[in-house]
């Protein structure tokens, strides 16, 4: 294509919310004994009458649905309760993400505890993804007569008609959206599954997992103590797996953060010391953008069943060891995404950004571990849908990610005589094709998006919750803010804006590419502000005029001292 100057990102649309019934707003202070700026964002995220905020805000355990809820658990407890007294060997088989490695290390401690012979395994990423020819080979390998999966096996139908031809029962503990018919397992524990009556279909696969263990755990008259202990696993795969954190994934994630701050794992407490975090307060946000990263890196760089020792470790020296090594493999992935992604933005530079509306990019070597996350920032960058691919031999492997008024899945479906595998959903998707397709499909994927969106739905938007004066941001307020913690997809973090708001000082760039302004206050203090990819914009501010900010707000703790933040989101001269 031949190149163009890259045309102006838009201003950002900022959604601001409905102002709420003031009746209701009343109702929720009169009751709740909250401020009314609280409230009133309560009630515009549909918090209302009081005992739905009272519920949303206080979250217990005795809020989950009951796991036989699920159907076929039923069927699946009573056959592994026959192998764990029988002494067959168990091999639970797991993804390679943060999802499927907690989940794998659960239920195999969970099964241990209670006497089973258990063998974990996870493919290595070359294998695939999913329960396939590596995993009957491992189930022949460790002579196991029962496959628990985790987070994977809902499509494998050939692979599970192997392994009962070789006389292994298979249970399947997945939350993937089926996408044809299900194996022939013996269960199928999976809420999003055709005649599965659980209340809650957002489950990650750890959530599965939990209520697995813990029904078989109850069978057995075991210690559902050692279940609930594990709820720090359940916090940091749920998390991590971005799961919408409402409904029971808020009860999980909200205790589980609770065990994982005083979390007895030693994989898990080495884990923390390793990235800093031991003795600093655990939000959703350090776990899903400082912990998970570490775990998710061997499983893309390495070997994910390094994560599962992690998570198994019986000793301060084993955890330490495997912890060390993977913030090593955190950094080398850190430095694949930053080459990646220079190579990827160099690319997207020789397109006519006019002229196309779904980018396809591909290149010799990039790496299938690193290839989301750079779509990811190249979708937030260009707001336009993305898919990366990374070339081998003959082949091609690719990740796309997508904006919010594109549905990647079916956008890739309309180029699916072009490739030979492609799945994921509307946000999210892996394509695999022969490398003398690649050209052709960019025209295709470019044509499909073009076909759906127009100019204004590149337009990137930002959802505002809450209009504030700088005078309300105190440290009072902060507090209340932290009770919708864990925030994350399904609950974000609010976002607050405040208007007419004057520089205590000229703004600076701060690290790569981030930006720090000093807010003045009516009461003569000012308050950071960071966003950190807001750096090239620094152009656009006078310090002698106010500017109207979107943020969220944070408390910063730096060598000791503990102050308000601003996290900044954009900002409007």
């Amino acid at each position: 294509m031949t190149a163009s100057v890259l045309p102006a990102r838009p201003r950002t649309r900022w959604l601001l919310p409905e102002r709420p019934d003031p009746a209701v707003v009343q109702s929720l202070q009169d009751e709740l004994l909250l401020p009314e700026p609280i409230c009133r964002l309560l009630a515009a995220r549909g918090h209302s009458p009081a005992e739905s905020a009272k519920r949303y805000l206080r979250p217990r355990l005795d809020q989950l649905h009951p796991p036989g809820q699920l159907r076929d658990l039923d069927r699946a407890v009573v056959r592994l309760v026959a192998a764990i007294h029988a002494g067959e060997t168990i091999m639970i088989h797991g993804d390679y993400d943060v999802d499927g490695m907690s989940s794998t290390a659960l239920l195999t401690r969970a099964f241990r505890t209670l006497g089973g012979a258990v063998v974990p395994f996870i493919p290595h990423r070359r294998d695939g993804y999913d329960l396939g020819d590596a995993g009957v080979r491992a189930a022949r390998e460790a002579g196991a007569t029962l496959v628990v999966t985790c987070d994977c096996g809902t499509s494998a139908v050939d692979p599970v008609l192997a392994l009962n031809a070789m006389g292994v029962d298979v249970i399947i503990s997945d939350h993937h959206l089926p996408g044809g018919d299900l194996p022939a397992a013996f269960a199928v524990l999976n809420p999003r599954r055709p005649g599965c009556e659980s209340d809650d279909k957002d489950l990650a696969a750890v959530g599965v997992a939990f209520k697995l263990a813990l029904a078989v755990t109850r069978a057995m008259d075991g210690n559902e103590n050692v279940v609930f202990g594990m709820l720090d696993l359940v916090a940091l795969a749920t998390i991590a797996d971005i799961a919408p954190l409402r409904g029971e994934n808020r009860v999980l994630a909200r205790y589980g953060l609770k065990v994982l701050a005083e979390t007895t794992n030693l994989g898990l407490r080495a884990l923390k010391r390793s990235a800093g975090l031991d003795g600093r307060v655990l939000t959703a946000g350090r776990v899903g953008f400082i912990l998970a990263p570490r775990l998710n890196a061997v499983g893309r760089l390495g070997d994910p069943m390094r994560g599962v020792a992690l998570l198994l470790a019986t000793t301060e020296h084993e955890a330490n060891s495997i912890a060390r090594e993977l913030e090593e493999k955190n950094g080398q992935r850190q430095e694949l995404d930053k080459r990646v992604l220079d190579e990827a933005r160099s690319d997207v530079r020789k397109l006519d950004l006019n002229d196309t509306f779904g980018i396809v990019l591909a290149r010799e070597g990039w790496h299938p571990g690193v290839i989301g996350i750079v779509a990811s920032r190249l979708v937030e960058e260009f707001g336009r849908p993305v898919v990366l691919i990374g070339l081998e031999g003959d082949e091609g492997k690719g990740s796309g990610r997508s904006i919010s008024r594109f549905d990647l899945h079916a956008g890739i479906g309309r180029c699916r005589h072009l490739l030979k595998r492609f799945g994921g959903h509307r946000s999210a998707a892996g394509v695999s094709l022969a490398r003398d397709r690649v050209e052709e499909f960019a025209q295709c994927f470019n044509a499909s998006a073009r076909a759906v969106l127009t100019p204004d739905d590149l337009v990137p938007e930002l959802r505002v919750d809450l209009e504030v004066a700088l005078h309300e941001l105190t440290p009072e307020f902060e507090a209340l803010l932290r009770h919708l913690e864990p925030c994350g997809m399904g609950n974000p973090a609010p976002v607050l804006v405040s208007r007419g708001v004057r520089l205590a000082g000229p703004p600076r760039r701060v690290g790569d590419g981030g930006l720090k302004l000093r807010l003045a206050m009516d009461s003569g203090e000012s308050l950071d502000a960071i966003g950190w990819s807001l750096g090239a914009r620094i152009g656009e501010i006078d310090v002698t005029r106010p500017v109207d900010i979107a943020y969220r707000l944070e408390r910063d703790e730096y060598q000791g001292v503990s102050r308000l933040q601003a996290k900044l989101a954009d900002f409007q001269v």
